[in-house]
């Protein structure tokens, strides 16, 4: 049987471009080379797209760009793959069977890269446009999960520009303090922090619109930090639940991708069964709801009352060797591989039926 060409797509202008490259290389590293051929290409940092042919260790320590050649996926739905620049100044179609993205942040989950993989025709791993859109927009996730009945904490939004006192006002008239103040679209916890009180509002608000021109601003929970791995299309599943359990403050960048033991992961997690069956149902309605193909994480807070409440989902979720999507499904019995195999599969199936990508 002739083997699949897979794109493996990493890097990006994106302030998790590390983290890409951390995703790609586990994912090259675990392709069932009996079905697939991984081709690497490379974003860098200021939108240059590259074929990189070399080791995978040098993506991990960002020298994937020596000896690279200058490439471009086809919008173009007749090439069918990328157009590769050849050392003699000729450009070559290298077909390609399906783009796996192992990509996250702006300009990489948001529905701008979607939206070329669209154009080209090509079957990809993930969500289509729109879903990766409004999920990547932290206000609008609340708003059409609001309208569908997820339970979540009470928030508002808050922009560039505007006077820190009056959402300061703005917070003690609808929930209080503390808070946690977040950019409205940024992943891996990026431009996160807590506000006790109005004092340090300014400060945090600071932080969050540096990486986005609007901030979501969340009233603080008292909860276990929990996530469910979904998967499918149409048909969905969420085998299991993991808990985050930090030791002081909160899930941010530095404890899930630097520092060592800074928070620890419990599979399954450390909830009751009903607020398991509770996440689980939850996860695949949000889902659903948002549009969502392939696979997502979706995060909750599980209360000492029994009551969860909806975080946030992540359409493009980390796939480094300690991300929790593959270690949630892998330990509901399925192998790193067979978890990567049954993604391509389903961006193949999407795309011959027609339910996610055009």
């Amino acid at each position: 049987m002739k083997k699949q060409t897979v794109l493996v797509l990493f890097g990006g202008i994106s302030n998790e471009y590390d983290v890409s490259l951390r995703s790609a290389v586990s994912i090259i590293e675990n392709l069932d080379r009996g079905r697939f051929e991984a081709v690497p290409v490379g974003i860098t940092r200021t939108g240059r797209w590259l074929k990189f042919d070399g080791p995978a260790e040098l993506i991990a320590k960002d020298r994937w760009q020596e000896g690279a050649v200058r490439c471009i996926l086809s919008p173009d739905r007749h090439t069918g793959g990328l157009l590769v620049g050849e050392p003699d100044g000729a450009v070559t179609v290298l077909p390609v069977d399906v783009i796996f993205p192992a990509v996250h942040g702006q300009n990489c989950e948001d529905g701008a890269l979607q939206g070329l993989m669209e154009l080209s025709g090509i079957p990809y791993v993930g969500s289509p446009v729109t879903a990766s859109a409004v999920c990547f927009d932290k206000e609008f996730t609340h708003i059409i999960a609001e309208r569908h009945g997820i339970p979540m904490a009470r928030w508002l939004s808050a922009v560039r520009g505007e006077d820190p006192a009056a959402v300061s006002k703005r917070i003690e008239e609808s929930f209080g303090y503390p808070v946690f103040v977040k950019p409205a679209n940024s992943g891996s916890s990026v431009g996160v922090s807590r506000a006790k009180g109005p004092e340090e509002l300014p400060a945090a608000l600071e932080r969050a619109l540096r990486e986005d021109w609007k901030a979501l601003v969340e009233e603080e929970i008292a909860g276990r930090e929990v996530e469910c791995a979904v998967t499918g299309n149409l048909a969905t599943r969420a085998p299991t639940v993991g808990e985050i359990a930090c030791g002081e403050g909160f899930y941010d960048y530095d404890s899930k991708y630097i520092s060592d033991g800074a928070a620890k992961l419990y599979i399954p997690a450390r909830i009751s069964g009903a607020q398991t069956d509770e996440i689980r149902s939850l996860a695949q309605k949000v889902y659903r709801a948002l549009g969502c193909r392939g696979y997502s994480r979706v995060d909750f807070f599980a209360l000492a009352d029994g009551r969860v409440l909806l975080n946030e989902i992540n359409t493009l979720p980390g796939f480094t060797s300690i991300s929790m999507y593959p270690k949630m499904m892998m330990s509901s019995g399925i192998s790193y591989p067979e978890l990567l195999s049954e993604l391509i599969d389903l961006a193949i199936e999407a795309k011959k039926e027609g339910s996610a990508h055009g």
